[in-house]
């Protein structure tokens, strides 16, 4: 797997499990975790995590640069005033221009808005950010997140940190299909068959958190959703055998008696 590489505007990705960094008992056990993933994608939310007064203790001081690539996200905002806050106070702090944007519509689900997620989309691509959009499985939406020079999406596969799994692999598939976008499946896993089911349909990448974070031991299922993406990758890039109602005999009958 080290040649098959996730390339999002013109950057190279080893590993296609990108992790959180929320709801770890401290910066220990999730640096650990993250260790424990294979991950080089880590994201941090802005409004969350302190990661911009370098005077406190920060998730950064636990992370080498030289070896993650930092994703902030604007978790935790719901409107795009704040989206937008929060992307650029990210880039202000020397963290990076990509932004992973949320603009959540519902406190209950956690769902997006998606009209705001658009909105904010435009505006912060027109900044120069690398926008990579949180949205639901809409084909539609995820296709005008594009148009606007979205280099990639993320489509949930169910509501954030309810570890349901993919609840509509037929609108991801669809995703999949129209969108010439690399796609992230993001929220909603719960164990690595989940992240394998995501990876066979052809997801380019799957994100998580809860589903470490909140595991018995989370450095074990850390590394487990790292064969688990693995493992999907390449029975994707395998090509499964087509679905049959009726058996098929797996040792040739020719030339019996």
């Amino acid at each position: 797997m080290s040649d098959d590489r996730l390339v999002i505007a013109g950057r190279e990705f080893k590993s296609r499990l990108w992790v959180g960094t929320g709801k770890y008992k401290d910066f220990i056990e999730t640096k650990k975790a993250i260790e424990a993933s294979g991950a080089d994608v880590v994201t941090v939310a802005v409004r969350r995590v302190n990661i911009t007064d370098r005077s406190k203790e920060n998730l950064l001081d636990y992370l080498d640069p030289k070896k993650y690539t930092i994703l902030p996200n604007t978790a935790g905002c719901y409107t795009v005033e704040d989206a937008l806050r929060y992307a650029r106070l990210g880039r202000a702090a020397g963290v990076s221009d990509l932004v992973k944007l949320e603009v959540i519509g519902d406190e209950r689900t956690l769902f997006p808005d998606t009209a705001g997620l658009i909105e904010a989309a435009r505006i912060l691509v027109k900044e120069g950010f690398i926008v990579l959009p949180y949205t639901n499985d809409d084909p539609i939406v995820a296709q005008k997140l594009v148009d606007i020079g979205c280099p990639a999406v993320m489509p949930l596969a169910a509501p954030i940190g309810s570890g349901l799994g993919i609840r509509n692999p037929y609108n991801l598939k669809i995703i999949l299909e129209t969108v010439k976008a690399p796609v992230i499946v993001d929220a909603g896993v719960g164990t690595a068959s989940d992240a394998a089911l995501a990876m066979e349909l052809g997801a380019d990448a799957v994100l998580m958190n809860t589903a470490i974070a909140g595991a018995k031991d989370p450095i074990m299922m850390a590394e487990a959703m790292k064969y688990g993406v693995e493992a999907g990758r390449l029975a994707f890039k395998a090509g499964r055998i087509p679905r049959k109602l009726y058996a098929n005999a797996s040792s040739p009958i020719e030339g019996m008696l």
